[in-house]
C-alpha cells in the first residue's frame, strides 16, 4: 500500500526559508513521479514542483528560481527547499506521485496523473 506523509511546514517571515519533506513507501517498481502542489487561499491545488522517474525537475514560473525539489534516495524521501519566501506563498502544501515510472515534462507536469497525496502541511509567511 502506497503511503505519503508530509512534514516541515510553519511559519516563518516573509524573505525566510522552509523545508518540506515526504516520505513516500509502498512502491515495489522503480519510483514514479512525484510532486509538490499546493493550495493558497482563493485559489485551486496547483502542480508548483516536479520530479521525473530520471531525476529531471520543472517548476511552475511562481516558484522557479526561489524552490527546490529534490529526492534522498537513501532516506526515500521528496524534499521541497523554499527559499525567498512572500506572503503569496502562504496555503497548504502536499507531496503527491504518479502510480507508475515516467520520463519528460509532459508527463511529470500532468497533474492529473498524481493519484497518490499526503494529508498536506501548512506553510504561513508573515509579514
Amino acid at each position: 500500500q502506497v503511503q505519503v506523509v508530509e512534514s516541515g511546514g510553519g511559519s516563518v517571515q516573509s524573505g525566510g526559508s522552509l523545508r518540506l519533506s515526504c516520505v513516500v513507501s509502498g512502491f515495489t517498481h522503480r519510483r514514479p513521479c512525484m510532486a509538490w502542489f499546493r493550495q493558497t487561499p482563493g485559489k485551486e491545488r496547483e502542480g508548483i514542483a516536479f520530479i521525473d522517474s530520471d531525476g529531471h525537475t520543472a517548476y511552475t514560473e511562481a516558484v522557479e528560481g526561489r524552490f527546490t525539489i529534490t529526492l534522498d534516495n537513501a532516506k526515500n524521501t521528496l524534499d521541497l527547499q523554499m527559499n525567498s519566501l512572500t506572503l503569496e506563498d502562504t496555503g497548504m502544501y502536499y507531496c503527491a506521485a504518479q502510480r507508475h515510472e515516467c520520463s519528460g515534462s509532459f508527463v511529470m507536469t500532468y497533474t492529473i496523473l498524481y493519484v497518490y497525496w499526503g494529508q498536506g502541511t501548512q506553510v504561513t509567511v508573515a509579514s
